[in-house]
């Protein structure tokens, strides 16, 4: 698979149906959140890749100022509707116009930024002892389900370079590796931060049928599909679902990278 920040299609493609994004994608852990704040000095935020505002609104409930950065203008004219001030741009190309922040987040987004210029735009934004925390949610589906949806995606949509049809042995965060230590060492690379650290947290959630069925069409790998296509695939989907009685439980863990901005040396 190609490094996902140079999937731009993918990256830009959330706001085909926002709605459904910000209603089916969960939340993000409050003793998570609240960790990250805890090591922050201050409570303005720049929330980058921060799509329909999902976890902005969670920032700004904790007392925090946010402004979001999202290129997609479909996902960021969801996040405005709920109260979150967003410019349209990418993180890498957006202009601070002299700005600064206490924290840069990015809820599962921050692999679709260059993980070296997205981390030296933030260290530009932040003084020193400010953070930078982007944080992912990790999970794991049922084998069952990834056998039978995948063969079916991989019918359907054999060109893709997504490959859907397995996923990497292990935990959760096992799988997603690849992606926290990209972040890691692009932060090394910008350089001026301290020495990154991963913190995270288990949890899990329970999905029925219909729930997740809703869900599939905000992945990446399915947004810029025909309508006919993800039918067949939520179909596809659906019958796996309906063969382990209708729902199933998805163990999440849910990781930021996170380090600190040095001082002048």
């Amino acid at each position: 698979m190609p490094t996902p920040h140079h999937l731009r299609e993918a990256a830009e493609s959330f706001g085909v149906d926002a709605a459904r994004y910000d209603r089916t994608r969960p939340p993000y852990p409050v003793e998570l959140l609240q960790r990250i704040l805890d090591a922050t000095g201050g409570r303005t935020v720049l929330d980058a890749g921060c799509g329909t505002g999902i976890e902005a609104r969670q920032l700004r409930d904790l007392g925090c100022t946010v402004l979001g950065v999202e290129p997609d203008p479909r996902m960021a004219d969801f996040a405005r509707s709920t109260g979150i001030e967003v410019e349209v741009a990418t993180i890498e190309a957006w202009d601070p116009r002299g700005r600064t922040f206490d924290l840069v987040t990015a809820g599962t987004a921050w692999h679709w930024v260059d993980p070296v210029a997205g981390a030296a735009a933030a260290a530009r934004v932040l003084p020193a002892g400010g953070r930078l925390a982007p944080f992912w949610h990790t999970f794991k589906l049922p084998d069952e389900l990834v056998s039978g949806f995948g063969e079916a995606f991989r019918r359907l949509v054999p060109h893709s370079p997504f490959d859907l049809a397995r996923q990497p042995p292990g935990t959760a965060i096992e799988g997603y590796q690849p992606i926290l230590t990209a972040a890691a060492d692009g932060i090394r690379a910008a350089g001026g931060f301290g020495e990154p650290e991963q913190w995270q947290v288990n949890w899990e959630r329970t999905y029925t049928r219909d729930e997740w069925l809703d869900q599939m069409p905000t992945s990446g790998a399915l947004t810029r599909l025909p309508a006919e296509q993800i039918a067949q695939l939520q179909d596809a989907a659906g019958a796996v679902i309906d063969r382990m009685g209708g729902s199933f439980t998805m163990p999440y863990t849910t990781a930021a990278v996170t380090a600190v901005k040095l001082g002048p040396q």
